[in-house]
């Protein structure tokens, strides 16, 4: 058990002087430009990927395609309208770009955070086992909050696999 503590142990170490590192760099963005230019490109991929995702059947009075639809539309409006509006003020207005500083330190930790979901999720698929990505999203959280007591992780686990079990044994949900 000293080695997993010890392991743990250095992890946090060099996570810390990643973190000062981090902390002291900050960078300028066009925030306005960069969602606008973002978010018009998720709706448009959505639009695009959706057909092959959502099934249409001829029975349905509205189809499972029109909300997303209604929405990515909507998003793409709105992100053209912050786009033009900020084109607008850089190129006829002659106004510098809309800018915001960003901490590193704050984005790399919301990374890690998408990027424990996102492995979740790729566990949950190739798996085909809710259950090992719910355990692996409970220890990575443990993880990435730095959690010292081995009790934790044992209750933890043991929660994950119970509500599991319940789910699909006790109500009969295959996920």
């Amino acid at each position: 058990m000293e080695g997993k503590q010890s392991w743990m142990d250095r992890m946090d170490k060099k996570r810390d002087e990643i973190g000062e590192k981090l902390e002291k760099k900050e960078i300028n963005l066009p925030i306005d430009l960069i969602t606008g230019a973002l978010f018009l490109l998720i709706g448009i991929l959505t639009l695009l990927v959706m057909p092959g995702q959502v099934k249409v059947s001829d029975t349905d009075v509205v189809n499972g395609r029109a909300f997303p639809t209604l929405l990515m539309v909507v998003m793409m409006i709105c992100s053209g309208i912050v786009l033009l509006k900020e084109l607008y003020s850089v190129f006829i207005k002659k106004q510098p770009l809309t800018t915001k500083k960003v901490n590193l330190l704050i984005e790399v930790k919301a990374l890690e955070i998408l990027a424990i979901l996102v492995l979740t999720y790729v566990i949950c698929k190739v798996t085909d086992l809710f259950v090992i990505g719910a355990v692996f999203c409970s220890l990575g959280f443990l993880v990435y909050f730095r959690c010292k007591k081995k009790s934790y992780y044992a209750i933890t686990v043991t929660v994950a696999v119970l509500i599991w079990v319940a789910f699909r044994f006790g109500l009969g949900v295959a996920f």
